[in-house]
Protein backbone atom coordinates (compact mmCIF):
# COMPACT_ATOMS: atom_id res chain seq x y z
CA UNK A 1 0.00 0.00 0.00
CA UNK A 2 0.97 3.69 -0.93
CA UNK A 3 -0.91 6.73 0.29
CA UNK A 4 0.78 10.07 -0.37
CA UNK A 5 -0.40 13.53 -0.73
CA UNK A 6 -1.44 12.73 -5.25
CA UNK A 7 -2.75 10.09 -6.48
CA UNK A 8 -0.08 9.95 -9.59
CA UNK A 9 2.36 9.63 -7.29
CA UNK A 10 0.50 6.85 -5.18
CA UNK A 11 -0.14 5.00 -8.36
CA UNK A 12 4.12 5.46 -9.32
CA UNK A 13 4.81 3.66 -6.05
CA UNK A 14 2.23 0.79 -6.48
CA UNK A 15 3.51 0.71 -9.84
CA UNK A 16 7.28 -0.26 -8.40
CA UNK A 17 5.90 -3.00 -5.98
CA UNK A 18 4.09 -4.50 -8.79
CA UNK A 19 7.04 -5.15 -10.40
CA UNK A 20 8.92 -6.67 -7.32
CA UNK A 21 10.07 -3.55 -6.32
CA UNK A 22 10.28 -3.04 -1.96
CA UNK A 23 9.48 -0.30 -0.04
CA UNK A 24 12.43 1.79 -0.71
CA UNK A 25 12.27 0.79 -4.18
CA UNK A 26 8.75 2.21 -4.14
CA UNK A 27 9.64 5.50 -1.58
CA UNK A 28 12.35 6.71 -4.42
CA UNK A 29 9.44 6.53 -7.06
CA UNK A 30 6.82 8.45 -4.96
CA UNK A 31 9.55 10.59 -3.59
CA UNK A 32 10.23 11.77 -7.34
CA UNK A 33 6.96 11.66 -8.99
CA UNK A 34 5.79 13.74 -6.12
CA UNK A 35 8.52 16.56 -7.13
CA UNK A 36 6.52 16.57 -10.31
CA UNK A 37 3.01 16.11 -9.76
CA UNK A 38 3.64 18.16 -6.52
CA UNK A 39 6.03 21.08 -6.95
CA UNK A 40 5.19 23.65 -4.46
CA UNK A 41 5.94 20.64 -1.77
CA UNK A 42 9.05 19.34 -2.26
CA UNK A 43 11.57 18.32 -4.57
CA UNK A 44 15.66 17.56 -5.10
CA UNK A 45 16.75 20.95 -4.13
CA UNK A 46 15.13 20.81 -0.85
CA UNK A 47 15.67 18.37 2.09
CA UNK A 48 14.03 15.53 4.10
CA UNK A 49 14.17 12.54 6.62
CA UNK A 50 13.44 8.98 5.60
CA UNK A 51 12.53 5.96 8.37
CA UNK A 52 12.87 2.54 7.12
CA UNK A 53 11.67 -0.32 9.04
CA UNK A 54 13.05 -3.52 7.31
CA UNK A 55 11.50 -6.53 8.76
CA UNK A 56 14.00 -9.34 8.33
CA UNK A 57 16.50 -7.72 10.46
CA UNK A 58 13.73 -5.56 12.77
CA UNK A 59 15.52 -2.51 12.30
CA UNK A 60 14.52 0.99 12.42
CA UNK A 61 16.70 3.64 10.82
CA UNK A 62 16.06 7.03 9.86
CA UNK A 63 18.36 8.81 6.79
CA UNK A 64 18.50 12.74 7.50
CA UNK A 65 18.87 14.17 4.40
CA UNK A 66 18.57 17.85 5.61
CA UNK A 67 20.99 20.43 4.57
CA UNK A 68 23.63 22.89 6.14
CA UNK A 69 23.56 26.21 5.54
CA UNK A 70 26.21 27.38 3.26
CA UNK A 71 29.86 27.90 4.41
CA UNK A 72 29.22 31.51 3.40
CA UNK A 73 25.86 32.15 5.34
CA UNK A 74 26.84 33.42 8.04
CA UNK A 75 24.38 35.19 11.30
CA UNK A 76 26.58 38.63 9.69
CA UNK A 77 25.32 38.32 6.80
CA UNK A 78 22.03 38.42 6.93
CA UNK A 79 21.80 41.72 9.40
CA UNK A 80 20.40 43.92 10.46
CA UNK A 81 17.82 43.46 7.17
CA UNK A 82 16.95 39.65 8.55
CA UNK A 83 16.51 36.49 6.23
CA UNK A 84 14.32 36.80 3.35
CA UNK A 85 11.37 34.35 2.76
CA UNK A 86 11.92 34.36 -1.04
CA UNK A 87 15.12 34.23 -3.62
CA UNK A 88 18.21 33.09 -3.49
CA UNK A 89 19.59 33.98 0.39
CA UNK A 90 16.89 31.65 1.28
CA UNK A 91 18.71 28.85 -0.01
CA UNK A 92 20.53 26.40 2.31
CA UNK A 93 22.28 22.77 1.00
CA UNK A 94 19.85 20.49 -1.21
CA UNK A 95 20.16 17.40 0.80
CA UNK A 96 17.33 15.47 -0.30
CA UNK A 97 18.85 13.49 -3.35
CA UNK A 98 21.61 11.68 -1.56
CA UNK A 99 19.29 10.68 1.25
CA UNK A 100 16.79 8.55 -1.98
CA UNK A 101 20.61 7.34 -3.15
CA UNK A 102 21.74 6.28 0.00
CA UNK A 103 18.30 4.80 1.07
CA UNK A 104 18.04 3.07 -2.20
CA UNK A 105 22.05 1.52 -2.38
CA UNK A 106 21.84 0.15 0.99
CA UNK A 107 18.13 -1.60 0.92
CA UNK A 108 16.61 -1.53 -2.98
CA UNK A 109 16.04 -4.58 -5.03
CA UNK A 110 15.44 -2.66 -8.20
CA UNK A 111 17.73 -0.38 -10.39
CA UNK A 112 17.84 3.70 -9.73
CA UNK A 113 16.61 3.95 -13.06
CA UNK A 114 13.53 1.58 -12.88
CA UNK A 115 12.52 3.61 -9.66
CA UNK A 116 12.97 6.70 -11.52
CA UNK A 117 11.12 5.96 -14.19
CA UNK A 118 8.06 7.03 -13.83
CA UNK A 119 8.14 10.58 -12.36
CA UNK A 120 10.37 11.18 -15.79
CA UNK A 121 7.55 10.11 -17.72
CA UNK A 122 5.45 12.44 -15.60
CA UNK A 123 7.95 15.23 -16.56
CA UNK A 124 8.47 14.78 -19.96
CA UNK A 125 4.72 13.82 -21.18
CA UNK A 126 3.00 15.97 -18.43
CA UNK A 127 0.14 16.06 -16.54
CA UNK A 128 -3.39 17.64 -15.87
CA UNK A 129 -2.75 20.50 -12.95
CA UNK A 130 -4.78 19.95 -10.08
CA UNK A 131 -6.61 22.72 -8.36
CA UNK A 132 -4.45 22.44 -5.88
CA UNK A 133 -1.64 23.43 -7.21
CA UNK A 134 -3.14 25.66 -9.95
CA UNK A 135 -3.88 27.98 -6.83
CA UNK A 136 -0.43 27.49 -5.64
CA UNK A 137 0.90 29.01 -8.72
CA UNK A 138 -1.34 31.93 -8.87
CA UNK A 139 -0.28 32.80 -5.41
CA UNK A 140 3.26 33.03 -6.06
CA UNK A 141 3.89 36.22 -7.69
CA UNK A 142 7.96 35.51 -8.04
CA UNK A 143 7.47 31.89 -9.19
CA UNK A 144 5.17 33.27 -12.34
CA UNK A 145 7.51 36.18 -12.85
CA UNK A 146 11.13 35.20 -12.56
CA UNK A 147 12.41 33.86 -15.96
CA UNK A 148 13.13 30.26 -15.46
CA UNK A 149 10.48 29.85 -13.16
CA UNK A 150 7.83 31.23 -15.17
CA UNK A 151 8.73 29.29 -18.62
CA UNK A 152 7.46 26.16 -16.33
CA UNK A 153 4.51 27.41 -13.90
CA UNK A 154 3.55 30.44 -16.07
CA UNK A 155 4.45 29.58 -19.68
CA UNK A 156 1.88 31.87 -21.46
CA UNK A 157 2.31 34.72 -19.48
CA UNK A 158 -0.14 33.65 -17.03
CA UNK A 159 -0.07 31.00 -13.91
CA UNK A 160 -0.86 27.82 -15.61
CA UNK A 161 -5.08 26.76 -14.64
CA UNK A 162 -6.30 23.77 -12.91
CA UNK A 163 -6.77 20.74 -16.05
CA UNK A 164 -3.66 22.23 -18.05
CA UNK A 165 -1.05 20.48 -19.03
CA UNK A 166 2.20 20.84 -16.82
CA UNK A 167 5.51 20.01 -18.69
CA UNK A 168 9.10 19.72 -17.18
CA UNK A 169 11.40 18.80 -19.60
CA UNK A 170 14.53 19.81 -17.99
CA UNK A 171 13.54 18.29 -14.59
CA UNK A 172 13.03 14.89 -16.76
CA UNK A 173 16.76 15.36 -18.46
CA UNK A 174 17.94 15.62 -14.87
CA UNK A 175 16.38 12.65 -13.57
CA UNK A 176 17.45 10.99 -16.40
CA UNK A 177 21.09 12.17 -15.73
CA UNK A 178 20.45 11.03 -12.30
CA UNK A 179 19.45 7.68 -13.45
CA UNK A 180 22.60 7.19 -15.45
CA UNK A 181 25.09 8.40 -12.73
CA UNK A 182 24.15 8.80 -9.44
CA UNK A 183 23.63 11.34 -7.11
CA UNK A 184 27.42 12.32 -7.95
CA UNK A 185 26.07 14.29 -11.11
CA UNK A 186 23.79 16.53 -8.60
CA UNK A 187 26.44 16.79 -6.11
CA UNK A 188 29.39 17.46 -7.53
CA UNK A 189 29.11 16.91 -11.36
CA UNK A 190 27.22 19.01 -14.63
CA UNK A 191 24.00 19.34 -12.33
CA UNK A 192 25.72 20.44 -9.54
CA UNK A 193 27.72 23.39 -11.56
CA UNK A 194 24.78 24.27 -13.21
CA UNK A 195 23.15 24.76 -9.43
CA UNK A 196 25.63 27.07 -8.20
CA UNK A 197 26.45 28.77 -11.53
CA UNK A 198 22.93 30.06 -11.45
CA UNK A 199 23.12 30.27 -7.55
CA UNK A 200 26.22 32.98 -7.66
CA UNK A 201 25.08 34.78 -10.55
CA UNK A 202 21.91 35.46 -8.41
CA UNK A 203 24.22 36.58 -5.67
CA UNK A 204 23.38 33.58 -4.10
CA UNK A 205 25.75 31.72 -1.61
CA UNK A 206 25.28 28.21 -2.36
CA UNK A 207 28.76 27.30 -4.10
CA UNK A 208 30.27 23.86 -5.57
CA UNK A 209 31.66 22.92 -2.21
CA UNK A 210 28.79 23.03 0.18
CA UNK A 211 27.19 20.39 -2.68
CA UNK A 212 30.44 18.58 -2.24
CA UNK A 213 30.86 18.34 0.90
CA UNK A 214 27.40 17.45 1.81
CA UNK A 215 26.50 14.18 3.38
CA UNK A 216 23.59 12.34 4.74
CA UNK A 217 23.14 11.61 8.41
CA UNK A 218 21.90 7.47 9.27
CA UNK A 219 20.55 8.04 12.67
CA UNK A 220 19.06 5.82 15.12
CA UNK A 221 15.02 6.33 15.59
CA UNK A 222 14.20 7.94 19.53
CA UNK A 223 11.02 6.20 20.76
CA UNK A 224 8.97 6.22 23.80
CA UNK A 225 6.10 4.00 25.15
CA UNK A 226 2.65 4.99 25.09
CA UNK A 227 -0.33 2.24 25.91
CA UNK A 228 1.18 -0.55 25.08
CA UNK A 229 2.80 0.68 21.63
CA UNK A 230 6.06 2.27 20.81
CA UNK A 231 6.36 5.12 19.25
CA UNK A 232 9.49 5.70 17.05
CA UNK A 233 10.54 9.47 15.87
CA UNK A 234 13.65 11.05 14.20
CA UNK A 235 15.87 12.38 16.12
CA UNK A 236 17.44 15.84 16.18
CA UNK A 237 17.84 17.79 14.45
CA UNK A 238 14.36 16.78 13.70
CA UNK A 239 11.68 18.05 15.97
CA UNK A 240 10.65 14.32 16.43
CA UNK A 241 11.10 14.62 20.34
CA UNK A 242 8.16 16.80 20.42
CA UNK A 243 5.52 14.33 19.53
CA UNK A 244 6.99 11.58 22.18
CA UNK A 245 6.81 14.32 24.53
CA UNK A 246 3.55 14.63 24.13
CA UNK A 247 2.52 11.26 24.08
CA UNK A 248 4.69 10.90 27.14
CA UNK A 249 2.55 13.85 29.03
CA UNK A 250 -1.12 13.09 27.61
CA UNK A 251 -0.71 9.58 29.03
CA UNK A 252 -1.06 10.53 32.65
CA UNK A 253 -5.20 11.82 31.46
CA UNK A 254 -7.53 9.76 30.59
CA UNK A 255 -8.49 10.77 27.03
CA UNK A 256 -10.33 7.90 26.24
CA UNK A 257 -12.92 8.73 29.49
CA UNK A 258 -12.81 12.30 28.50
CA UNK A 259 -13.99 11.98 24.86
CA UNK A 260 -12.65 12.55 21.81
CA UNK A 261 -12.32 16.19 19.93
CA UNK A 262 -14.13 16.92 23.53
CA UNK A 263 -13.18 20.31 25.25
CA UNK A 264 -11.77 18.63 28.04
CA UNK A 265 -9.23 16.18 25.90
CA UNK A 266 -8.68 18.75 23.22
CA UNK A 267 -7.28 21.07 26.22
CA UNK A 268 -5.16 18.95 27.53
CA UNK A 269 -3.88 18.10 24.31
CA UNK A 270 -2.83 21.59 23.78
CA UNK A 271 -1.41 22.18 27.19
CA UNK A 272 0.57 19.49 26.49
CA UNK A 273 1.95 20.69 23.03
CA UNK A 274 2.38 24.13 24.71
CA UNK A 275 4.97 22.43 27.24
CA UNK A 276 6.86 20.17 25.17
CA UNK A 277 7.21 23.40 22.10
CA UNK A 278 8.81 25.43 25.36
CA UNK A 279 11.24 22.67 25.66
CA UNK A 280 12.24 22.98 21.81
CA UNK A 281 12.58 26.61 21.74
CA UNK A 282 15.05 25.81 24.29
CA UNK A 283 17.13 22.97 23.62
CA UNK A 284 16.57 21.40 20.23
CA UNK A 285 19.38 22.23 17.12
CA UNK A 286 21.93 20.82 15.13
CA UNK A 287 23.16 17.78 17.56
CA UNK A 288 27.01 17.87 16.11
CA UNK A 289 26.69 21.71 17.30
CA UNK A 290 24.90 21.33 20.80
CA UNK A 291 24.18 18.51 23.24
CA UNK A 292 20.88 17.93 23.02
CA UNK A 293 19.27 16.22 26.23
CA UNK A 294 17.10 13.70 24.97
CA UNK A 295 17.03 10.93 27.51
CA UNK A 296 15.90 13.58 29.64
CA UNK A 297 13.27 15.21 27.58
CA UNK A 298 11.61 11.64 26.80
CA UNK A 299 11.84 10.81 30.54
CA UNK A 300 8.92 9.42 31.67
CA UNK A 301 9.06 10.98 35.18
CA UNK A 302 10.07 14.35 33.71
CA UNK A 303 7.08 14.04 31.77
CA UNK A 304 4.49 13.11 35.36
CA UNK A 305 6.89 16.37 36.55
CA UNK A 306 5.44 18.60 34.02
CA UNK A 307 2.28 17.63 33.47
CA UNK A 308 1.40 18.30 37.35
CA UNK A 309 1.48 21.77 35.75
CA UNK A 310 -1.51 21.40 33.61
CA UNK A 311 -4.51 22.87 34.88
CA UNK A 312 -7.50 21.25 33.55
CA UNK A 313 -9.99 24.06 33.64
CA UNK A 314 -7.51 27.15 32.52
CA UNK A 315 -4.95 27.68 29.84
CA UNK A 316 -1.34 28.29 30.94
CA UNK A 317 -0.15 31.42 29.37
CA UNK A 318 4.27 31.98 29.06
CA UNK A 319 4.84 28.73 29.65
CA UNK A 320 8.87 28.15 30.18
CA UNK A 321 10.63 25.53 29.49
CA UNK A 322 11.66 22.55 32.22
CA UNK A 323 15.17 21.06 33.29
CA UNK A 324 15.08 17.42 31.52
CA UNK A 325 19.06 17.57 32.33
CA UNK A 326 17.91 16.39 35.63
CA UNK A 327 16.49 13.40 34.38
CA UNK A 328 19.57 11.79 32.38
CA UNK A 329 22.67 10.28 33.43
CA UNK A 330 24.74 12.00 34.38
CA UNK A 331 22.82 14.86 35.97
CA UNK A 332 23.24 18.27 34.83
CA UNK A 333 21.77 21.50 34.76
CA UNK A 334 22.20 23.11 32.04
CA UNK A 335 22.43 22.91 27.84
CA UNK A 336 26.05 22.08 27.02
CA UNK A 337 27.33 23.04 23.85
CA UNK A 338 29.37 21.36 21.83
CA UNK A 339 32.98 23.58 20.13
CA UNK A 340 32.76 22.76 16.52
CA UNK A 341 35.85 23.42 14.08
CA UNK A 342 35.65 23.19 10.58
CA UNK A 343 34.93 25.33 7.46
CA UNK A 344 33.28 28.07 7.71
CA UNK A 345 9.34 24.36 5.92
CA UNK A 346 4.32 24.97 5.08
CA UNK A 347 5.07 23.25 2.48
CA UNK A 348 6.56 19.73 2.79
CA UNK A 349 5.19 16.70 1.62
CA UNK A 350 4.61 13.77 3.68
CA UNK A 351 3.88 9.99 2.49
CA UNK A 352 3.69 6.21 3.56
CA UNK A 353 4.48 2.90 2.43
CA UNK A 354 4.33 -0.98 3.39
CA UNK A 355 5.41 -3.85 0.97
CA UNK A 356 4.60 -7.39 0.56
CA UNK A 357 7.37 -8.41 3.04
CA UNK A 358 6.23 -6.11 5.99
CA UNK A 359 8.89 -3.42 5.39
CA UNK A 360 8.12 0.30 5.24
CA UNK A 361 8.83 3.49 4.93
CA UNK A 362 7.67 7.26 6.22
CA UNK A 363 9.21 9.36 4.25
CA UNK A 364 9.06 13.51 4.74
CA UNK A 365 10.30 16.06 2.08
CA UNK A 366 10.67 19.22 1.63
CA UNK A 367 11.13 23.22 0.17
CA UNK A 368 10.18 24.64 3.32
CA UNK A 369 7.77 26.91 1.70
CA UNK A 370 5.91 26.78 -1.14
CA UNK A 371 7.82 26.26 -4.11
CA UNK A 372 11.00 27.06 -1.88
CA UNK A 373 12.87 30.13 -2.85
CA UNK A 374 10.31 30.45 -6.20
CA UNK A 375 13.55 29.81 -8.01
CA UNK A 376 14.47 27.02 -11.05
CA UNK A 377 17.80 26.40 -11.07
CA UNK A 378 18.43 27.81 -15.58
CA UNK A 379 18.55 24.18 -17.26
CA UNK A 380 17.80 21.49 -14.57
CA UNK A 381 14.08 22.22 -13.51
CA UNK A 382 15.13 22.18 -10.12
CA UNK A 383 13.25 24.74 -7.88
CA UNK A 384 15.64 25.21 -4.54
CA UNK A 385 14.40 25.40 -1.51
CA UNK A 386 14.14 28.73 0.66
CA UNK A 387 14.95 26.30 4.25
CA UNK A 388 17.64 29.68 5.13
CA UNK A 389 14.31 30.96 6.77
CA UNK A 390 13.92 28.26 9.47
CA UNK A 391 17.08 30.20 11.19
CA UNK A 392 17.08 32.04 14.15
CA UNK A 393 19.97 35.35 14.18
CA UNK A 394 19.79 35.78 18.11
CA UNK A 395 23.46 35.46 19.31
CA UNK A 396 22.03 33.27 22.41
CA UNK A 397 19.90 31.03 20.91
CA UNK A 398 20.65 27.47 20.83
CA UNK A 399 19.38 27.13 17.31
CA UNK A 400 21.55 30.33 15.94
CA UNK A 401 23.01 30.38 12.73
CA UNK A 402 26.12 28.80 11.72
CA UNK A 403 27.93 27.91 8.70
CA UNK A 404 27.51 24.14 8.04
CA UNK A 405 25.41 23.85 10.73
CA UNK A 406 21.80 21.70 10.17
CA UNK A 407 18.78 23.83 10.94
CA UNK A 408 15.91 22.84 13.51
CA UNK A 409 13.56 20.94 11.68
CA UNK A 410 9.68 20.21 11.70
CA UNK A 411 9.71 17.31 9.70
CA UNK A 412 9.39 13.74 11.63
CA UNK A 413 8.33 10.67 10.19
CA UNK A 414 6.39 7.97 12.36
CA UNK A 415 6.01 4.50 13.08
CA UNK A 416 3.98 3.04 16.03
CA UNK A 417 4.82 -1.16 16.65
CA UNK A 418 2.30 -2.73 19.11
CA UNK A 419 4.40 -4.50 21.81
CA UNK A 420 3.39 -8.55 21.95
CA UNK A 421 4.65 -11.75 23.97
CA UNK A 422 6.66 -12.59 20.34
CA UNK A 423 8.17 -9.28 19.74
CA UNK A 424 6.76 -6.08 18.13
CA UNK A 425 4.43 -5.73 15.18
CA UNK A 426 4.60 -3.03 13.34
CA UNK A 427 0.88 -1.17 13.46
CA UNK A 428 0.96 2.53 12.13
CA UNK A 429 3.19 4.05 9.43
CA UNK A 430 2.33 7.96 9.20
CA UNK A 431 3.22 11.69 9.16
CA UNK A 432 2.03 14.73 7.99
CA UNK A 433 3.37 18.22 6.74
CA UNK A 434 2.59 21.41 7.73
CA UNK A 435 5.58 23.07 9.96
CA UNK A 436 4.59 23.17 13.57
CA UNK A 437 1.32 21.79 12.99
CA UNK A 438 2.86 18.45 12.20
CA UNK A 439 3.54 17.20 15.96
CA UNK A 440 0.66 18.37 16.83
CA UNK A 441 -1.75 16.84 14.21
CA UNK A 442 0.21 13.52 14.57
CA UNK A 443 -0.68 13.65 18.18
CA UNK A 444 -4.19 13.68 17.18
CA UNK A 445 -4.23 11.36 14.69
CA UNK A 446 -2.12 9.12 16.58
CA UNK A 447 -4.78 9.56 20.00
CA UNK A 448 -7.58 8.80 17.59
CA UNK A 449 -6.19 5.86 16.86
CA UNK A 450 -4.89 4.16 19.87
CA UNK A 451 -7.30 5.82 22.60
CA UNK A 452 -10.61 6.20 20.85
CA UNK A 453 -10.14 3.14 18.20
CA UNK A 454 -10.66 5.18 14.77
CA UNK A 455 -9.90 3.55 11.59
CA UNK A 456 -7.09 5.29 10.00
CA UNK A 457 -9.66 7.01 7.05
CA UNK A 458 -11.61 8.50 10.10
CA UNK A 459 -8.51 9.64 12.10
CA UNK A 460 -6.97 11.81 9.23
CA UNK A 461 -10.64 13.38 8.67
CA UNK A 462 -11.72 14.11 11.87
CA UNK A 463 -11.68 17.69 12.29
CA UNK A 464 -8.37 19.32 13.40
CA UNK A 465 -6.44 21.53 15.60
CA UNK A 466 -3.13 23.86 15.79
CA UNK A 467 -2.25 25.81 18.58
CA UNK A 468 0.07 28.88 17.86
CA UNK A 469 2.84 29.65 20.28
CA UNK A 470 5.00 33.02 20.50
CA UNK A 471 7.58 32.77 20.01
CA UNK A 472 7.83 29.39 18.93
CA UNK A 473 7.19 29.42 14.88
CA UNK A 474 10.16 27.81 12.94
CA UNK A 475 9.80 30.55 10.47
CA UNK A 476 11.81 33.52 10.65
CA UNK A 477 11.14 35.81 12.57
CA UNK A 478 9.41 33.36 14.72
CA UNK A 479 6.93 35.46 16.11
CA UNK A 480 2.93 34.70 15.85
CA UNK A 481 -0.28 35.53 17.92
CA UNK A 482 -1.11 32.99 20.71
CA UNK A 483 -4.49 31.29 19.15
CA UNK A 484 -5.70 27.99 19.00
CA UNK A 485 -7.02 27.58 15.77
CA UNK A 486 -10.40 25.30 15.41
CA UNK A 487 -11.63 23.77 11.99
CA UNK A 488 -15.38 25.10 11.93
CA UNK A 489 -16.74 21.52 12.21
CA UNK A 490 -16.11 21.88 16.16
CA UNK A 491 -19.40 22.59 17.67
CA UNK A 492 -20.60 25.28 19.15
CA UNK A 493 -20.27 23.86 22.76
CA UNK A 494 -16.85 22.83 22.27
CA UNK A 495 -15.71 26.38 21.31
CA UNK A 496 -17.82 27.43 24.63
CA UNK A 497 -16.12 25.38 26.85
CA UNK A 498 -12.30 25.92 25.35
CA UNK A 499 -12.91 30.16 25.27
CA UNK A 500 -14.13 29.18 29.26
CA UNK A 501 -10.70 28.03 29.85
CA UNK A 502 -9.05 30.81 28.16
CA UNK A 503 -8.14 29.70 24.74
CA UNK A 504 -8.09 32.13 22.41
CA UNK A 505 -9.72 30.76 19.36
CA UNK A 506 -9.76 31.56 15.60
CA UNK A 507 -12.16 29.07 13.95
CA UNK A 508 -11.21 28.53 10.18
CA UNK A 509 -12.94 26.52 7.46
CA UNK A 510 -14.41 23.38 7.72
CA UNK A 511 -11.85 21.18 5.78
CA UNK A 512 -8.90 24.31 6.00
CA UNK A 513 -6.59 22.43 8.70
CA UNK A 514 -2.99 22.76 8.06
CA UNK A 515 -1.28 19.42 7.05
CA UNK A 516 -1.82 16.46 4.85
CA UNK A 517 -2.11 13.77 7.28
CA UNK A 518 -0.80 9.78 5.73
CA UNK A 519 -1.24 6.85 7.42
CA UNK A 520 -1.54 3.20 6.76
CA UNK A 521 -2.34 0.91 9.54
CA UNK A 522 -0.95 -3.10 9.48
CA UNK A 523 -3.77 -5.71 10.64
CA UNK A 524 -1.31 -8.09 11.28
CA UNK A 525 -4.38 -10.81 12.69
CA UNK A 526 -5.94 -10.36 9.37
CA UNK A 527 -3.09 -9.93 7.25
CA UNK A 528 -5.08 -6.46 5.73
CA UNK A 529 -3.59 -3.09 5.32
CA UNK A 530 -6.11 0.17 5.72
CA UNK A 531 -4.67 3.61 4.21
CA UNK A 532 -6.32 6.83 5.09
CA UNK A 533 -5.23 10.24 2.83
CA UNK A 534 -5.96 13.38 4.20
CA UNK A 535 -8.59 14.96 1.96
CA UNK A 536 -7.15 18.66 2.89
CA UNK A 537 -4.98 17.93 -0.14
CA UNK A 538 -5.06 15.60 -3.07
CA UNK A 539 -4.41 12.59 -1.24
CA UNK A 540 -4.91 9.11 -2.36
CA UNK A 541 -4.33 5.73 -0.38
CA UNK A 542 -3.43 2.90 -3.24
CA UNK A 543 -3.21 -0.55 -2.33
CA UNK A 544 -2.30 -3.90 -4.44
Amino acid sequence: MVAASHPLASQAGVRILQKGGNAVDASVAVAAALQVVEPLMSGIGGDGFIMVYMRADDTVRVVNGTGPAPYAATRERYLPEGIPLKGVLSTSVPGLLRSWTEAHERYGVLSLAEVLEPAIELAEEGFPVSHTVADAIAADELLCEFPTSAAIFAPEGRPLRAGEILYQKDLARTFGKIADEGAGVFYEGEIAQAIAKFAVAQGGLLTMRDLADFRVRWQDSIFTDYRGYTVHEAPPNSSGHILLQELNLVEGFDLKSMGCNTPESVHVMVEAKKLAFADREAYLADPEFVDVPIPGLLSKEYARRRAESIDPERAAVDVEAGDPWRYQEPAGSAPRAVNKVGRPVEDTTCFAVVDRWGNAVSQLQSLQSAFGSSLVAEGTGVLLNNRMSYWHLEEDHVDCLQPGKRVRHTMNPVMVFRKTDAGRQLALVCGTPGADTQVQTNLQVITHVLDFGMTVAEAVEAPRWRHTQNPTESTYPHTCDDELWLEGRFSPHVRRQLEGKGHELNIIGDWEGTGSQMMIQVDAEKGALHGGADPRRDGYALGW
